[in-house]
């Protein structure tokens, strides 16, 4: 059997298990997950290599409509040009929404392979699940249609297997000891801002912002200092807290994500400044790398 490699675009509304279901197929933590719509904000390069396949899953934003010049950035439709094999995320226990179903009317016509996807299959039984199963195969007829839990990991090789059936045949793009094209400082800076999304309320994560200024491997300990940017000056108090807590609080989950990923101790120096305007800086924007 020859060798397969390509690109698979994982596409889906917000917060329907992309990134969750990205994470369980290259077995390792590339992206970070929040309850929070739009968590992500990069394209995120996840890689799975198996004794016959190499598979470059991009994780992408949920596809929306966008409104400021941070969303306009991180649509997520430039990836579909891209890619070899679309695997589209519908949420199971959401059932098939109008935008799910517009979506799915926009890659009916795409002349490449799509897998559809109908996560958080742990939380949803038989009567929900199947006429999810059949209004997809209405919209996208002779796609093959998998029930998967990222969190369980049921069906996970499954979708693995039907991704990797649908890629051309080529040689590995990458070294097999890579899983992510992320440099060192972005993955630290994610597991940064992953918490300031579980730990922070409503708006506040979405005017935020982490910008690494130092990182320093030493022996047995990585030494990270990183600036947290708010938007308005009254979200620096929020982010801060009374005394320090919530701060510290971000700190010390954000050190404890960071062990496990870099497998190293961890010091890591949190600030906070006032920036206001960021988000609708073009050249902000590209310094920060979005």
């Amino acid at each position: 059997m020859a060798h397969r490699a390509g690109y698979a675009a994982i596409v889906g509304r917000p917060n329907v298990g992309k990134s969750t279901l990205l994470n369980a197929l290259v077995g390792a933590k590339v992206a970070i997950v929040t309850p929070k719509p739009q968590t992500t904000r990069n394209r995120i390069l996840g890689i799975r290599t198996l004794p016959e396949a190499q598979v470059i899953f991009l994780d992408t934003p949920g596809i929306h409509q966008a409104r400021s010049l941070l969303n306009r950035r991180i649509v997520a439709r430039q990836a579909l040009d891209e890619a070899d094999v679309v695997v589209l995320v519908v949420d199971a226990a959401a059932g098939v929404t109008p935008a799910d179903r517009a979506l799915a009317e926009s890659l009916a016509g795409l002349a490449r392979p799509t897998v559809v996807v109908l996560s958080k299959r742990d939380r949803v039984r038989p009567p929900v699940l199947l006429p999810a199963m059949a209004a997809m195969g209405t919209l996208l007829p002779g796609r093959e249609i998998i029930p998967a839990s990222a969190r369980t990991g049921e069906n996970v090789s499954v979708v693995l297997d039907a991704v990797v059936t649908a890629l051309p045949a080529g040689p590995p793009l990458y070294p097999e000891d890579e899983y992510t094209t992320a440099t060192e400082r972005f993955l630290a800076e994610e597991l940064i801002r992953e918490q300031l999304f579980l730990q922070t309320e409503e708006e506040i994560p979405y005017g935020t912002a982490v910008q690494v200024e130092e990182f320093r491997a030493r022996p047995n300990l990585l030494l990270v200092r990183a600036t947290i940017l708010v938007d308005r000056p009254n979200h620096k108090g929020i982010v801060i807290g009374a005394g320090g807590a919530q701060l510290g609080e971000i700190g010390r989950r954000a050190r404890l994500e960071l062990e496990a990923v870099f497998g190293s101790k961890v010091f890591l120096e949190l600030f906070v400044r006032a920036e206001p305007g960021w988000a609708k800086d073009p050249r902000r924007l590209e310094e920060l790398g979005l």
